[in-house]
């Protein structure tokens, strides 16, 4: 905060003793020190609401950018209209896949040669 050396501090020291007195140095000095500690308190609470801020304005910044550029949810709903669009196409290839593969059980081919070579 304040570039102060050991020399700059005994230099105040003394001219405050000499100012003040020795009787009523001890309850100066403290007394300064709780304003001190004040004001460091009030700065830290100042640069922690400007920390919160700035960091609230960059979240705002953030969420318009990301409203004016394209959506994920419009990016989402094409995916989703193309792959209906896919089924679509592909949908009547599959009702003839499936009534061949369910026509297969239903023929009894697979049993009639086990029996055939049982007959004979």
């Amino acid at each position: 905060m304040f570039d102060i050396g050991f020399s700059e501090l005994a230099l105040i020291m003394v001219v405050a003793l000499i100012v003040v007195g020795p009787e009523r140095l001890p309850r100066l000095v403290r007394t300064a020190g709780l304003y001190l500690g004040r004001a460091r308190r009030a700065v830290a609470a100042i640069k922690a609401d400007v920390q919160r801020e700035l960091a609230a304005e960059e979240l705002k910044q953030t969420l318009k950018e990301q409203a004016q550029s394209i959506g994920l949810h419009e990016i989402i709903e094409e995916t989703q209209e193309a792959a209906t669009a896919a089924e679509q196409l592909l949908k009547p290839d599959q009702p003839a896949a499936s009534t061949t593969s369910t026509a297969l059980p239903d023929k009894k081919s697979t049993s009639t040669p086990g029996s055939q070579h049982g007959g004979n």
